[in-house]
């Protein structure tokens, strides 16, 4: 592995499982020191045992990202822990459909804004606090290829918070360039995580849907997600700010 990130501390939201913990692990393999954030503790614990176990440095500190109180708390302690914020994921999401639109349950509807929307501006806002006073840095939120690039039937709340998560990169990344903070996002499609598992689907049956489903003839893996996530967060992408980097093998092209 490369270096890259040594020296840098990152912070990754949504780091107990899935998506979030395969890009927390890559980050760490590349010499960052990695604050995993979730709700749930022991998950993010085991987060951090993964890493250090693997040479790397980390710690956990949980929060919602729902509540603006938390994720200013969530960013003036990875500060306190490791002397700096460099880079931002903003991976904390949540997925709730099987409605249309017509029917779709108001309360379901209102979690999703909350976590999946204002949950991304709430970390943005304490994440850009930070930066713009210490030398800038670089924030990639985790979108999805439903809503901003393809639509399906009864995913319309869903499709609609990422859809706001793609137009909000954008927009803060031209309010913020100045300032030195460069804001991308990356789109996976169904990927190595449980929130692409239809119900009661297995990873097995995933796999035999995806084979037919996607161009690629199969489920993109988690690190996969995870080196687009790196690459927009290096300093090889310069000059990278507001985009937002379809990884679903080809389904929504």
């Amino acid at each position: 592995m490369s270096a890259r990130f040594t020296g840098r501390t990152v912070l990754v939201t949504g780091a107990g499982s899935g998506l979030g913990r395969a890009t927390a692990l890559a980050f760490a393999a590349e010499g960052a020191r990695v604050v995993v954030s979730g709700r749930t503790a022991a998950t993010l614990t085991e987060t951090v045992g993964l890493i250090e176990a693997a040479g790397g440095t980390a710690a956990a500190v949980t929060a919602d990202v729902a509540r603006a109180e938390d994720t200013k708390e969530l960013v003036r302690r990875t500060v306190e822990t490791f002397g700096g914020l460099d880079v931002a994921v903003n991976n904390a999401g949540i997925f709730r459909g099987g409605a249309s639109t017509g029917a779709f349950p108001l309360d379901a509807w209102q979690e999703l804004l909350d976590t999946n929307v204002t949950g991304v501006l709430n970390s943005l806002q304490a994440e850009i606090a930070h930066m713009r006073g210490h030398g800038g840095g670089a924030i990639v939120n985790i979108s999805s290829n439903l809503g901003p690039h393809r639509r399906f039937p009864g995913l319309a709340g869903y499709s609609v918070s990422k859809a706001a998560v793609s137009a909000l990169t954008r927009a803060a990344a031209l309010d913020h360039i100045g300032e030195g903070i460069r804001i991308n996002a990356v789109s996976p499609g169904a990927a190595e995580s449980a929130m692409s598992l239809l119900p009661g689907e297995t990873e097995a049956d995933r796999e035999l849907r995806m084979k037919g489903a996607s161009p690629l003839g199969r489920v993109t893996a988690a690190h996969e997600v995870a080196a687009a996530v790196l690459y927009l967060a290096s300093d090889d992408a310069g000059a990278a700010v507001g985009t937002d980097l379809v990884i679903d093998g080809g389904v929504a092209a």
